[in-house]
């Protein structure tokens, strides 16, 4: 090889060694979404030393269940018959049978109510007189058909079991059928054929029916072409796929167990104390076979319900999601009207007798309606509310001293909530745990970030159990609430010495009855999609049980809320790095994380998320059900030093990996993925 061409040789091997030097130096040096050049304009310094953190309690976020915006009739609970009783329309007969209606016309069939039921509880029924025989009525037939709530959902392939009471005068020829919303396409039918004697008292018939096609507006109808009088009652549609069987919307039930609720707070709010007392919720009403149940009209909400949803489905959905169960009762109050302390122990007993249901012996007397549902053992309860929102009526620091005083001495351990707000001054009564509520502004939201900072830590601990941003910046579900909110509830992870649960209202809205907005679920018949106030809500779930790391932000700040918690996963241990950026611009945010010894522990990246939108008033809808929602991203750090942009109006969280200094891993999966 000549002189010039190991000169050429020489600059080509160099050239590539310098190509290739850069190359393995921009594959270790990580700085995330970092402009050159740029210093952090903040620091989160996190002390991830042993003994360092605080635990945060088992139960600080979960949720809270009120009947509103059709959230159980209509939404979670299954059911597609609404009005399955026909007793929404009152006492008084003949009645309205809103939403049923009539297939055929007058000339060929007549219905009306009346109170011939077999059921002590809602004696109202419907009576058809078919005028028709079978050479003068439709093809079809004639009868009534139910459109449920603004649809059914009816599925190709899937099952749906159809119940009712009928009794006539003669024989039946009685087709069951799920059809389109116009009736002109059947997807499934059956008949229910009996004799004269088989139905001449009131008689329970069942079928199930497969769906030959799909629409998610069906209805479902009952006619036939044979002249004479029938009566029918207490009809009732439900899919065969339900969660466990148990009576839950699938899809829902997923969506709000995603969240990983530690408690559940049920049935309301405003549906528990009703305009008058006489439309509150009462338990007793709502336990037995459903067929009994008479129902009532929820006058805070101006809708019926059937109550299939009742205190024993209550209990039981609370187990099945693996969330306590906080039981929220009337005390006697309602909106309109009060029971004076004087005359309040039957609805005290009224209490106990709840309590008892839950976890009382299968041999008790209200123990042993829930072992006649088909539960002997008993459910868990440890906590109840006395009323709600109740704290400035007239009687109602009087009626919750004989409340606290009767449960605790025939249950010592439940741990009893109280309406009144303790976190500005002390209570003037015994309690476990306080009330705080409140809806207001984004901006206010964000400030109270520090809310519960200078709140004492003697007495009863605080029960954040509604919450939310409200009004214009609101909208139907804007990323601008979200971000306050999710402010705000680091700043509740950050006080859980005192605050210990917390939790989002409301939880669903069938966008068909839009009672309140926001709300965390919105559905229809068929489909359903999150808010930005659910996804923040999801950045949360491995908070509970975790532990709490002193984290500081220093630089400028002040439209910054950041947190750390550390939590085990699969036995890994993990960081979470949380960080709300309020402001307009984004802020570059360098990361240290101390008090780990470098010989026995390192921190590796694994993931990130980042909630954002291009506009902060962005919603999401069900032809863009996740314009505002998580996105994540793989987390790679140079050694232990992470630097990230956070994006101007976002929420982010990254997950660091702790593990052993002998073992390097850049990317580790979590099961706490959004």
């Amino acid at each position: 090889m000549d002189t010039e061409s190991w000169k050429f040789l020489r600059s080509v091997c160099l050239l590539s060694f310098l190509i290739g030097s850069c190359f393995v130096y921009q594959s270790l040096r990580v700085v995330v979404a970092q402009d050159e050049g740029t210093e952090p304009a903040v620091t989160l310094q996190v002390n991830a030393s042993n003994g360092a953190g605080r635990l945060i309690p088992e139960t600080l976020f979960g949720i809270f269940f009120e009947e509103i915006n059709h959230a159980g009739a209509g939404g979670l609970w299954a059911e597609l018959v609404s009005n399955r009783g026909f007793e929404a329309g009152g006492q008084n007969t003949p009645s309205n049978i809103w939403p049923w209606s009539i297939v055929g016309d007058h000339s060929s069939i007549y219905v009306a109510t009346d109170r011939s039921s077999c059921f002590e509880r809602n004696k109202i029924a419907l009576r058809m007189d078919v005028l028709c025989g079978n050479k003068g009525c439709p093809p079809g037939g004639v009868g009534v058909y139910n459109p449920g709530y603004w649809g059914m959902n009816i599925e190709e392939g899937k099952k749906y079991k159809v119940a009712l009471y009928v009794r006539s005068t003669g024989d039946i020829d009685l087709s069951v059928s799920l059809t389109s919303s116009n009736g002109s396409l059947t997807l499934a039918s059956e008949k229910i054929i009996a004799s004269a004697s088989d139905v001449s008292k009131w008689t329970k018939k069942e079928v199930v029916l497969e769906a030959k096609g799909t629409d998610h507006g069906a209805r479902l109808q009952l006619t036939t072409t044979k002249k004479g009088s029938i009566w029918i009652d207490q009809v009732s549609a439900m899919p065969v796929d339900t969660y466990k069987g148990h009576g839950f919307r699938n899809d829902l039930y997923q969506m709000m167990s995603d969240i990983k609720p530690r408690f559940i707070r049920f049935p309301g709010g405003c549906f528990v104390e009703g305009e008058w007392l006489s439309n509150a919720f009462r338990w007793k009403e709502t336990v037995g076979p459903w067929e009994e149940r008479p129902g009532h009209f929820g006058d805070v909400w101006k809708y019926w319900t059937d109550d299939g949803l009742g205190h024993f489905e209550f209990f039981q959905l609370a187990e099945d999601i693996g969330a306590a169960p906080i039981w929220v009762f009337n005390n006697g109050i309602s909106h309109n009207d009060e029971v004076e302390t004087a005359t309040i122990m039957p609805f005290v007993q009224e209490a106990l007798d709840g309590i008892e249901f839950a976890r009382g012996d299968a041999n008790s007397t209200w123990g042993s309606v829930r072992a006649a549902m088909g539960r002997k053992e008993p459910f868990e309860l440890k906590y109840v509310a006395i009323g709600n929102e109740d704290c400035g009526k007239t009687y109602y620091r009087g009626n919750y001293i004989v409340f606290y005083d009767a449960i605790k001495k025939a249950y010592p351990d439940i741990k009893i909530i109280s309406n009144c707000d303790g976190s500005s001054r002390p209570l003037d009564h015994p309690a476990e745990y306080y009330d705080f509520h409140i809806y207001t502004s984004a901006s206010k939201l964000f400030s109270m970030y520090h809310q519960f900072d200078r709140t004492s830590r003697k007495g009863p601990k605080a029960f954040v159990s509604e919450y939310a941003v409200t009004g214009k910046d609101a909208g139907k579900g804007s990323l601008l609430a979200a971000l306050a909110e999710a402010a705000f509830l680091i700043g509740l992870e950050k006080n859980s010495d005192i605050v210990e649960m917390a939790s989002y209202a409301p939880l669903f809205v069938n966008t068909n009855d839009r009672r309140w907005n926001p709300d965390a679920i919105v559905f229809n018949s068929s489909h359903l999609y999150g808010t930005p106030s659910y996804w923040v809500q999801r950045f949360f779930a491995e908070s509970s049980g975790s532990t709490l790391l002193t984290s500081t932000l220093k630089g400028n700040s002040s439209s910054l809320v950041a947190s750390a918690i550390t939590w085990k996963n699969n036995e890994q241990d993990y960081i979470r790095i949380k960080a709300v950026n309020f402001g307009a611009t984004s802020v570059n945010m360098k990361v240290l994380v101390t008090g780990l010894d470098p010989n026995v522990m390192k921190v590796s990246g694994s993931k990130k998320t980042v909630l954002t939108s291009t506009n902060v008033m962005d919603e999401n809808s069900f032809t863009q059900p996740e314009k505002v929602a998580p996105h994540e991203s793989l987390l790679e750090m140079a050694e232990e030093d992470l630097t990230v942009i956070l994006p101007p109006h976002s929420f982010s969280s990254f997950d660091l990996l702790k593990e052993s200094a002998k073992i390097r891993m850049t990317v580790s999966d979590s099961s706490s993925t959004l």
